[in-house]
């Protein structure tokens, strides 16, 4: 004979426990929102930005501190993962995303392009992941994508690099 009695009350007890950690997972995402609150509100896409220099469909990973790639910033949606359309104009990257915050960097704001193996929560081989280094506010920030097409990825890297170098010379020379 089967306890039923006591199989049940292990089902339920383990069922709670699942939703505890699970609510104390959200609170603590809300909670490092909440700490992150100084971020300024993300920037939107000029009407015209000019024409696209390159465009990529792919995904989205997240956003972190420059430079450490397991402190994610999760203020304004940059947490949420998601597909994303990526654009690339001499205005700068506009980075739309479906079912969550779109937003726009602009060039002047645009710091470095990389290959990289990984950001907060999703680790890939050496190269699968362009990380774009771009200020917001007083921060640096590190955000990771992923095209459908990774031969894409050193194309973007050279591009957006080159764009930051025009960018800076020509500022030196004013």
């Amino acid at each position: 004979m089967t306890d039923w009695a006591a199989r049940i009350g292990w089902v339920v007890g383990l069922a709670l426990f699942v939703a505890l950690v699970y609510w104390l997972m959200r609170e603590g995402w809300k909670w490092r929102g909440t700490l992150q609150g100084d971020l300024p509100e993300l920037p939107s896409a000029p009407d015209d930005p000019g024409p696209a220099r390159l465009s990529m469909s792919g995904r989205y990973h997240g956003s972190t501190t420059a430079g450490q790639w397991l402190d994610r910033i999760v203020a304004h949606g940059l947490g949420t993962r998601s597909r994303v359309e990526l654009t690339l104009t001499d205005a700068g990257l506009d980075v739309v995303r479906p079912g969550a915050t779109d937003f726009f960097v602009p060039a002047a704001q645009l710091r470095e392009a990389r290959l990289d193996k990984g950001i907060a929560g999703k680790v890939l081989t050496e190269g699968g992941l362009l990380v774009v280094t771009w200020a917001h506010g007083d921060r640096l920030i590190d955000s990771g994508f992923r095209s459908d097409h990774a031969a894409e990825h050193n194309e973007w890297v050279d591009v957006i690099n080159s764009m930051i170098n025009t960018n800076s010379t020509e500022g030196a020379e004013r």
